[in-house]
């Protein structure tokens, strides 16, 4: 059921990279920022190096966390070698959402055209931990923040979102 009151949901943001500090994590600090603005509280932020081991780890850690709903990942969505963030996901999705993946290429498909099938965007349900990986570029953040998860993780967006799912899936009573 969609509520009428705003509940803020507790995120984590985690930045994949082998360059980026936290001086110059952009990317990470802007998805901190837009989910602070909208009222969510941040459990916690990191920066990982490309490392498929230590990603893993870190989303473990997320997703084995009780302060955190919601992890947001930045980062290793390319086609590279070091690109692995798909694939350290991808053993600890319990559920997968295809559709937002195929949402977020519709909507940079509008901004950077058809280069937009080089990033491997994806989403899944970890046990009762909502996971979103995305670009490291601060485009790319903007728009997955600001056209698609910022609605879905707000408690009034209607016909539906993702917070009036925490109950049923945790099956019992979220506590703030």
């Amino acid at each position: 059921m969609v509520s009428d009151t705003f509940l803020p949901v507790r995120a984590a943001v985690l930045t994949i990279s082998d360059t980026r500090t936290e001086a110059t994590d952009t990317s990470g600090r802007l998805a901190v920022e837009k989910l602070s603005g909208a009222g969510h509280h941040i459990a916690w932020k990191a920066i990982v190096p490309d490392d498929l081991g230590a990603v893993r780890t870190h989303m473990r850690k997320a997703i084995d966390d009780p302060a955190v709903d919601v992890l947001i990942t930045t980062g290793g969505t390319g086609m590279t070698p070091r690109d692995i963030t798909p694939e350290a996901l991808e053993p600890l999705v319990t559920k997968s959402i295809p559709g937002f993946g195929e949402l977020f290429r519709m909507l940079s498909y509008e901004e950077i055209g058809t280069s937009t099938i080089q990033s491997r965007v994806t989403a899944g349900l970890c046990t009762d931990t909502f996971v979103f990986v995305l670009p490291g570029s601060t485009g790319a953040v903007r728009t997955a923040m600001d056209r698609i998860l910022l609605a879905q993780l707000d408690s009034t967006h209607k016909p539906c979102n993702f917070p009036m799912l925490f109950d049923r899936i945790r099956g019992t009573h979220r506590s703030e």
